[in-house]
């Protein structure tokens, strides 16, 4: 009896224990439910394609580099120099394979001190200056600095993309494929590289997002700086204009001219952004256009007519000239195929995200996938596209497989195809 009894208590004492254990586990989970509603909606959405696309990429980038060791051609002879300055950066894979090319150059301009002449600069100064003040908190590694750097722009950039994706497609469905679609573009694994594709678009979107909210004080403060990350930058000002200018309506006449200088002023801080470049420039070497004349002597670039080029690499250009032109042919039909439901601002942008690195004559033919990141207009309208979840399933597939042959071409060493 005495036994029965003992085991009934322990079976109590069992089911008490176990049910103070489920209550606690309710706690924890309403506490968690409790902190995540707390946070802005999109960042749910925005930490987690940021944190998969950084696992998956790392993960693959990885295992690729492994199976490529044994490879006699990978890299290829005239990238081996490239190798050494990625292991002089880190010795780990994970790290060193998002430095290529550019990114030692924008190294050695984050490296250099003010207060000595500079010569032979082509790149705007906003992506090495971010990373100077952030290199001492990181040991002095300036390399670190500017992946960090491309990096929170990338996080910026998506969550930029889905606040603008939410006001232009309507909801947020719609958002989430736009965001998704902007890191499945072909080469979108730079947004995630020491490069300035990340920031750019950050700050590109950033603006637009602003200027449908009519903030316009705060488009020219981040134009001016959209300026400085890219000499593209500067163009944007005229999309962005559009913008304005289609909120009244494309009204005329001096009442209207007298509303868009009151309310469009801030405008004029996106070209400043440039000036503000090109005083640089002369206050360093004495010329107001040494980026240029650096451009000239060290890539062969020179201003053309994009057209004359974009057909120059249709029919005469090698074959992966060809390739690469093709795809820039692929983004101007969907852009066009779009330009009802994009309007006029967007449209305008995506044209010259095009053509003025066209413009720079056949030497852009070689980062031509990676100047066409920027057209992010191009992911709008494929969102608008794949609302069914059969269409929208096959699109992403195609562009993950398109992407993962891509990477794997960089990984292999031949980033002269994307950079």
């Amino acid at each position: 009896m005495h036994r029965w009894r003992a085991v009934g208590q322990g079976r109590r004492r069992a089911a008490r224990l176990s049910a103070g254990l489920a209550g606690r586990g309710d706690d924890l989970r309403r506490a968690a439910a409790r902190a995540a509603g707390r946070v802005p909606a999109p960042w749910l959405f925005v930490v987690g394609v940021f944190v998969g696309t950084k696992v998956v990429l790392s993960g693959v980038g990885v295992l690729a580099l492994s199976a490529f060791d044994e490879v006699p051609w990978a890299p290829p002879p005239d990238e081996t120099t490239m190798r050494e300055q990625q292991r002089a950066i880190s010795g780990r894979r994970w790290l060193h394979l998002w430095f290529a090319w550019d990114s030692f150059l924008y190294d050695h301009l984050a490296r250099l001190p003010l207060d000595e002449p500079w010569r032979d600069f082509g790149f705007p100064l906003l992506y090495p200056f971010l990373a100077r003040p952030l290199a001492p908190l990181l040991g002095g590694d300036t390399a670190l600095a500017l992946l960090l750097v491309a990096n929170v722009a990338f996080l910026l950039m998506l969550f930029y993309a889905h606040r603008l994706g939410e006001r232009l497609l309507g909801d947020d469905a719609s958002a989430r494929r736009f965001v998704r679609y902007l890191v499945l573009l072909p080469a979108a694994f730079l947004f995630q590289a020491a490069l300035t594709e990340s920031l750019f678009l950050c700050l590109a979107l950033a603006a637009f997002h602003y200027a449908e909210r009519r903030r316009w004080l705060l488009v020219g403060v981040v134009g001016f700086f959209l300026a400085l990350s890219r000499s593209v930058g500067f163009f944007v000002v005229l999309p962005l204009a559009l913008v304005l200018l289609r909120q009244h309506g494309y009204r005329a006449g001096p009442r209207a001219l007298w509303t868009y200088v009151r309310v469009g002023w801030p405008l004029v801080l996106v070209p400043a952004g440039w000036l503000s470049f090109m005083a640089f420039c002369r206050w360093q070497s004495g010329d107001w256009f040494a980026y240029k004349h650096a451009q000239e002597k060290g890539w062969g670039i020179s201003v053309q007519n994009p057209l004359a080029v974009l057909w120059h690499g249709l029919t005469d250009a090698p074959t992966r000239d060809a390739l690469r032109v093709w795809v820039a042919v692929v983004v101007l039909v969907v852009l066009l195929a779009g330009a009802r439901r994009l309007g006029l601002p967007y449209l305008a942008y995506g044209l010259i995200m095009v053509l003025v690195p066209l413009s720079m004559g056949p030497p852009v033919y070689k980062s031509l996938l990676r100047y066409l990141l920027a057209v992010f207009p191009v992911g709008l309208v494929l969102a608008r596209w794949a609302r069914h979840a059969t269409a929208d399933a096959w699109l992403t597939a195609a562009l993950a497989l398109l992407q993962g042959a891509l990477f794997v071409v960089w990984l292999a060493y031949w980033t002269h195809f994307i950079i």
